[in-house]
């Protein structure tokens, strides 16, 4: 096996975000997909701020704040849909792929793990949801650090636990300052550019870019 561990973002990577909104959008009003991307912008521009403000609140908190910031900047959307938003967030739904791609991954001889912001009840409930919990050797999340991606010790989590160097381990994510991030720590990255989006981080190229996770197993 080339990598020591196949290591995955969880939001956006491996479990749709804007599943959420998706479920509830014919009650929420006139422009759900514009109030899901500013729900998602949000809940990570609040992460990056609190890193660099060294001022931690849990990525569930984060998550509450962007959803009533949204709330407030579409006036139009129904507020009473609040809870059932936030409830249907513990169990996103995992991308048409994610089960197959890690259980070829897995029967391939390889250690998985999730890498996230997320809570780690945020992440083992959409992990269960999904049906993968199985699949997957660990689950990494900063809570433990009470910090942010893209802050070097969130990587750092997992080549200290399987005592690797950072280039054993192949690093996925849908977010390229996430790859930029990983990148610049010395994880081989693979960004899945699951939206089409421009390079904006240049100088920190991932070695592969995937429309979504099928063609992993192939890249060795």
């Amino acid at each position: 096996m080339a990598h020591t561990a196949y290591v995955f973002d969880a939001y956006g990577t491996l479990f749709d975000v804007h599943a959420a909104v998706r479920k509830h959008a014919e009650k929420l009003g006139p422009d759900p997909q514009a109030f899901s991307f500013v729900w998602r912008q949000k809940q990570l521009e609040y992460s990056w701020v609190r890193a660099l403000m060294h001022r931690y609140l849990d990525f569930w908190v984060l998550t509450e704040q962007a959803l009533d910031t949204a709330f407030a900047l579409f006036p139009a959307a129904d507020r009473s849909l609040r809870a059932d938003l936030l409830n249907a967030y513990w169990t996103l739904d995992c991308y048409p792929e994610v089960p197959q791609v890690l259980t070829t991954l897995k029967h391939n001889g390889a250690k998985l793990a999730i890498l996230s912001n997320g809570t780690p009840q945020m992440l083992e409930a959409a992990a269960k949801a999904a049906g993968i919990t199985d699949l997957l050797d660990e689950i990494f999340s900063v809570d433990a650090l009470r910090t942010y991606k893209t802050d070097e010790r969130v990587y750092e989590l997992v080549t200290t636990h399987f005592r690797v160097y950072p280039e054993t381990i192949s690093f996925q994510s849908s977010n390229r300052w996430d790859i930029a991030g990983a990148t610049a720590f010395g994880f081989r990255t693979v960004w899945m550019n699951r939206a089409g989006l421009p390079d904006e981080y240049p100088d920190l190229a991932p070695v592969a870019v995937l429309g979504d996770l099928t063609g992993l197993p192939a890249l060795g």
